[in-house]
């Protein structure tokens, strides 16, 4: 009795042929030679697998090397990809913040390799990396010494790691801010050791309600920028002139969480006030936190400037190891910070200064020309 037929999708997977025979074939010598062996040769089973579970697999090997290459070119795609900014936000934080300015980009290429990054070549002794950008630091803010970290967050929770650990930081309550990814000021706090007092209301709070909280255990008040958000109405905030009186009455540091990092007067551009570090250190501030990738117009980096002291305590901060910048970070944040020696051309050369004082007519017209490209790009998924 002569046995029953095999349905057609049994014998298109009989007909499959294995790993080893594909590889020997011409169709996937170059792909070897693009990708390699064992990359080809991973992506080529997965591929395999798939197949074998469609109702009708592919049986030739030039349907299965197109599938193949298919899926090693996904899978060797960056996965950072070049992106259009249309989204009317200038610093967008999910989109990279501040874009670079080329001589960034051109200072980052030449620290890809051997750089004198912690070594003085004027001395032939071991140096420190943030003696690159602390120099453009101290003269763009007139603080006396300054360092960095890899964010303003990790700036502020250093600074409280170092000053004030297991004690008391007096914080306006209207203050405790919550940035984006749902970090809030409270917990980077915890976190860095310190014990949290909050003092005032939401709205108002008075240069009475700080000194009030200032007790036995006291290390630090702090003074938080709400550039996320404003209370408007009927609101009271005590001035940085004010807090760093009483913190020195007290013999008490007082530190400023700027944020934003404003190096120089946005209103001869057309933009907001926004309060520089120069004049918050000038009011009394002893130490200053803003990040490198807001109006600055840098890299991701948290800075700290004020007292020469203090930072140097922060620098002994085994913490400080754990949150430094690496070198392609710190050439671009010194390519950045020197565009500030030529303020007459600022806004020609700082990529975020010039977008966000562009002239309204200007940006219109560019609206208009995009428009009708980005419809067109977007009707496929109408239909």
């Amino acid at each position: 009795m002569s046995s029953s037929p095999k349905p057609a999708r049994a014998q298109n997977l009989g007909r499959i042929p294995s790993v080893d025979v594909l590889l020997r074939d011409a169709k996937f010598t170059p792909l070897i030679a693009v990708f390699g062996r064992t990359a080809t040769r991973d992506c080529l089973r997965e591929v395999l697998v798939q197949m074998r579970s469609a109702p009708q697999p592919e049986v030739m090997p030039e349907q299965i090397a197109v599938a193949v290459e298919r899926h090693l070119q996904a899978i060797n795609a960056p996965n950072l990809r070049p992106v259009f900014n249309l989204t009317g936000t200038i610093l967008h934080t999910n989109l990279g913040r501040a874009p670079l300015p080329d001589v960034a980009v051109q200072a980052m290429v030449r620290a890809a390799g051997a750089v004198n990054l912690e070594y003085d070549l004027a001395t032939g002794q071991r140096g420190q990396r943030d003696e690159h950008v602390a120099g453009w630091i101290k003269r763009l803010t007139g603080a006396e010494a300054a360092i960095v970290v890899n964010n303003n967050a990790a700036a502020v929770m250093i600074a409280l790691n170092t000053l004030a650990f297991d004690q008391q930081v007096i914080v306006s309550r209207g203050e405790l801010i919550e940035i984006g990814g749902a970090f809030r000021m409270p917990d980077i706090m915890a976190r860095a050791g310190c014990n949290l007092c909050e003092t005032g209301t939401t709205n108002r709070t008075h240069i009475g309600d700080f000194e009030a909280a200032i007790g036995a255990k006291t290390a630090m008040l702090l003074k938080v920028h709400t550039s996320n958000y404003q209370i408007k109405g009927f609101t009271k905030s005590v001035p940085e002139g004010d807090l760093a009186h009483l913190a020195h009455t007290h013999d008490l540091p007082f530190v400023v969480d700027l944020g934003s990092g404003a190096l120089i007067d946005l209103t001869p551009y057309g933009l907001p006030r926004e309060t520089t570090v120069r004049e918050t250190l000038q009011a009394g501030a002893d130490l200053v936190t803003f990040s490198g990738d807001k109006l600055l117009g840098g890299p991701q980096a948290g800075i700290i400037a004020g007292r020469a002291d203090l930072i140097d305590k922060i620098a002994k901060n085994p913490m400080k190891r754990a949150i430094r910048l690496d070198k392609i970070t710190l050439a671009a944040l010194e390519a950045v910070l020197s565009l500030y020696a030529h303020p007459e051309k600022l806004a020609e050369n700082l990529p975020t200064l010039g977008l966000l004082s562009r002239a309204a007519t200007d940006i219109k017209q560019q609206a208009e020309r995009l428009a009708p490209l980005v419809a067109h790009a977007l009707k496929p998924l109408k239909t």
